[in-house]
């Protein structure tokens, strides 16, 4: 057709750039199971979502804190030399029961800044379909990779507009469908 002058479909496709994989942060692979294999013990299955997994490493469960070496690191029944972000994998651990680990926890680097449990965190939350008003109190479970959990709105720190960003009004008291707010979530335990 005469209107259009780019290249078609297929070449587009092709001219895509790969997005750059995070294999250069700290290791985080949130757990999606936790397996116990006869004669082979106990393998944690998650995606890594940044860095890189080897055997022989130490890695450390959080919450928790408990630490334990991966023995090997297999994808689709095939033993891998690594696990790079973007893979789904599952890792063979040492003296680990399935009851210490479970499904939502995080796998990390002992030895590069391993992953800790939070007291709070700051979050930009939209509302998007909820009736009624949302005030500090209000404590709905928050799903965050394979993790479900209660978090109380601590504190609405200040509504903000969902487009621009840009502060609305301070520390409003409550928030309601259509709005976007910072908030400080503090997680039940």
């Amino acid at each position: 057709t005469a209107w259009y002058k780019g290249p078609i479909l297929i070449e587009a496709i092709d001219q895509f750039e790969e997005p750059k994989r995070p294999s250069d942060k700290p290791l985080r692979i949130p757990l999606q199971d936790v397996y116990k294999i006869g004669g082979i013990g106990t393998v944690p299955v998650g995606r890594v979502e940044t860095g890189i997994l080897r055997p022989g490493m130490v890695v450390t469960f959080a919450p928790g804190g408990l630490s334990t070496e991966v023995k090997s690191i297999e994808m689709h029944h095939t033993q891998l030399p690594e696990a790079l972000p973007g893979d789904n994998v599952g890792f063979n651990v040492k003296n680990v029961s399935v009851k210490d680990i479970r499904r939502g926890y995080v796998a990390s680097d002992s030895k590069n800044d391993p992953a800790k449990e939070a007291t709070s965190f700051t979050a930009q939350v939209i509302i998007l379909n909820h009736p009624g008003q949302i005030a500090a109190g209000y404590t709905p479970v928050l799903d965050c990779h394979t993790a479900h959990i209660a978090c109380r709105f601590n504190e609405l720190l200040q509504k903000i507009d969902r487009r621009t960003g840009k502060e609305l009004e301070a520390t409003p008291k409550f928030v309601k469908s259509g709005d976007a707010v910072i908030a400080q979530l503090v997680p039940s335990k």
